[in-house]
This record gives structure tokens, C-alpha cells and sequence, in this order.
């Protein structure tokens, strides 16, 4: 018979580590914003506030691997009210427009009355993520401090650098134009070109026809000697998403014409590629077929003829809503470039499938025949090509 006591014990010890593995985590305070200020308030502490989306891989990481470090429950227990929000349900908005959230996981650090003192985004180990913690809570690293060393002289742009630097982590950057143009206001032309000035705009500037952009577009050479040829060119590109990108999303064509006037006074090839990008992007999100077909034919020979990836995602799109011999036969072409660097069995199939809709049985044969044969002999599947083997081989 089993010995009583060593049951006894077995079930303590099994009881013992279910309460220990709960504890095992930072707890998060779910209650509620005015909930959590109320908390702050009553316990004089400041709040950690995690903003998250339940499909963003990174949060889901930091949950399991950093908010289960004893270092980490330890030392944010002692510190902050945690708290946190699916940044896409119930608060959620409020947090994403009050505080500029774009990205995920966002950290918010803010005081008892809910003035935000520190933010940062991305995925941290433990050790970094208490760093940024101890950002928070000293004070010339707070954004109310820095905000009132920049207040007490705005044309000065080491204090206009240091307080854009510490808001610009993953937040919408139109919530730090004001201030970058608080302080280019206080510049004449001939300052703007310096290390610090190209920062700021940089920065700040999200306005592509603004002035200090203007000049910026304008004496790009100048700017180039002070930071990079690449800096230089990469914040061009960005404004120029930055610009279009909204009307995007929202599929709002009308706007979108109106912004891509806007965008294309940037005159250069690079320039003409991106924006071309967007067209090819609108209509597809419009289902607009007719102008995608116009655009491609016109546009990728010109701008994407290396680019495979481009390529196919156009000829998969041609093979879905595209029915016209002129445009399949385009689609062809574009597809048989892609085969001729990279013969892989999904490619063969695409174009099989192109062939087939084009109606020309013979070449369709030709390419489902040798992704059968390029997949079967290395053991994978081939259903899709003798799916479309037999549909060809019927109709023959």
C-alpha cells in the first residue's frame, strides 16, 4: 500500500507549484483607464501601460518570455501600476489617437493624471525593457521635462532635437510636425542646411510641400554633405508614402489623386517608380481592373522587369481578373521571365494556368508537364499540376 504521507506530500507540492506558475507573471491591470489613473493615484505610483493586438507575434512574445521574468514582475511590480489594452478593442481607440499609436507592442509610461512621461514600441529581452523602464522614471529623459527645456527657447535645436528624438518611437509622426515647425520657423534659409536642421526635418517635417522641405528638395546636394546621399533619399521616399499611403488605405481615389499631384512634383525616376507603386497598389485595392491593366502594361517593363517578386504577384493578379488575349499574353511574357531565373513548381503551375486561360492547350501541357515532373521526382506533391493536366488532356 501507497505510503499516506508521501501522497500528502505529492499533492502539496503539486498544488504548491500551480500557485507559484500563476504568480509567474507580471499581472496586468484590465479594468479600465479611469480605473487604472484612480490606482496610480492611490498608490502613488506611475503606470506601464502595454497597448498590444492579439495577431501581433512580437506582443504574444513578450507576454510569454519577458512579462514571465522574475526580474522583470519584480521590478515593474515595485515601480508602476502595469497595465494594458488590445489596442483594437473597447479603449483601444482612445489610446491609438490620444497617444499617435502606430505600431505594436506600443509602452506607455505616464503619471497619475495620465500625462505621458516615456513611450517606446517594438519587442524588448528583460534587460532592455527595464532600461527603458529606468528611462521613465529619471527625469531629464521624460518627455515633460524636455518639453519645457524646449519651451524655454525654441530656436534652440539641440533641445528640439532631444525632445522629437524621445517622441518619435513608433508614433504617427504628424503629432511631431508642430514642434519641428515651432522651431524651423526660428530658422532662415540660409541655417537650414546643418547636422541638427536635417535631423529636425527629418524628423519632424511630414509636409511635402512645406518650405523647409521645399528647400530641402531644392538644395538636396547641400543636404547630402551634412548627412547622407541615403538619408537623404530615404526620408523623400518617406514623405511621399507618408502621403499617399492614408488615401490608400481608406481606397479613397479621389484624395488619392489629389495627393499624388502632390507627390509627383518630386521629379526624378526613383520618385516615378514609387508613386507608380501606389497606382499599381489603388487599383487593386479598388478592383478596378481596366486601370490596373493600363498601368502594368505601361509601368513594368519600365520599372520592375528584375524584380520576380513584382512580377508574379502582377501575373497572378492577370490570371485571377484579367480575361483579355492582349493582357494574358502580357501576363505570359512577364511570367516567363520570372520561370527563366527561377524555375521553381509554382511558377511552372502559373504559368501553365495563364497558358490555359489564353486558351493555348499546347504551351499550358508543356509547363504542367515539367512542374509534375519537377515536384514528383523530388518526392513533393504535384496535385495541382495533374489537376491541371487532366483538365487540359480532357478538353483535347
Amino acid at each position: 500500500m501507497k505510503n499516506p504521507c508521501n501522497r500528502a506530500l505529492f499533492f502539496f507540492l503539486f498544488f504548491a507549484s500551480l500557485q507559484l506558475s500563476a504568480q509567474d507573471k507580471l499581472a496586468f491591470d484590465e479594468s479600465g483607464y479611469k480605473a487604472v489613473l484612480a490606482r496610480s493615484k492611490a498608490e502613488h505610483k506611475p503606470i506601464f501601460y502595454m497597448l498590444y493586438a492579439s495577431w501581433c507575434a512580437h506582443c504574444n512574445k513578450m507576454k510569454s518570455e519577458v512579462f514571465t521574468d522574475t526580474l522583470v514582475i519584480n521590478y515593474m511590480k515595485k515601480n508602476f501600476v502595469c497595465a494594458w489594452q488590445d489596442a483594437e478593442k473597447g479603449e483601444g481607440a482612445f489610446f491609438k489617437k490620444r497617444f499617435g499609436i502606430r505600431f505594436f507592442p506600443t509602452f506607455l509610461f505616464l503619471d497619475e493624471d495620465g500625462k505621458e512621461l516615456y513611450n517606446t514600441s517594438g519587442e524588448f529581452t528583460s534587460t532592455a525593457l527595464i532600461t527603458e523602464a529606468k528611462n521613465a522614471l529619471t527625469k531629464e529623459k521624460q518627455l515633460t521635462y524636455l518639453q519645457e527645456q524646449f519651451l524655454k527657447d525654441v530656436s534652440n535645436s539641440d533641445a528640439c532635437l532631444a525632445y522629437l528624438t524621445a517622441l518619435n518611437k513608433g508614433r504617427d509622426r504628424s503629432l511631431l510636425s508642430p514642434i519641428a515647425h515651432q522651431y524651423l520657423v526660428t530658422q532662415n534659409e540660409s541655417q537650414l542646411v546643418s547636422a541638427n536642421n536635417w535631423k529636425i526635418i527629418a524628423n519632424g517635417v511630414t509636409d511635402l510641400q512645406s518650405k523647409e522641405f521645399q528647400y530641402v528638395l531644392n538644395h538636396q546636394k547641400e543636404f547630402e554633405a551634412v548627412a547622407s546621399p541615403k538619408r537623404v533619399q530615404r526620408k523623400i521616399e518617406n514623405i511621399v508614402v507618408e502621403l499617399l499611403t492614408p488615401a490608400l488605405e481608406y481606397k479613397d481615389t479621389i484624395t488619392y489623386s489629389q495627393k499624388r499631384l502632390i507627390a509627383k512634383t518630386i521629379q526624378s525616376p526613383k520618385n516615378d517608380s514609387l508613386v507608380n507603386s501606389f497606382d499599381i497598389q489603388m487599383a487593386e485595392h479598388t478592383k478596378n481592373w481596366k486601370k490596373y491593366q493600363a498601368i502594368t502594361i505601361e509601368s513594368v517593363d519600365k520599372y520592375y522587369s528584375k524584380d520576380l517578386k513584382t512580377l508574379k504577384e502582377v501575373a497572378t493578379n492577370y490570371l485571377k481578373n484579367i480575361n483579355n488575349t492582349a493582357g494574358l499574353n502580357a501576363a505570359i511574357r512577364w511570367m516567363k521571365q520570372v520561370v527563366a531565373s527561377l524555375e521553381t513548381y509554382d511558377n511552372q503551375v502559373l504559368l501553365a494556368r495563364l497558358y490555359k486561360k489564353n486558351k493555348n492547350t499546347k504551351e499550358a501541357l508543356l509547363y504542367a508537364t515539367a512542374a509534375k515532373n519537377k515536384n514528383g521526382s523530388m518526392g513533393f506533391s504535384t496535385k495541382d499540376a495533374d489537376d491541371l493536366l487532366a483538365e487540359l488532356n480532357s478538353k483535347q
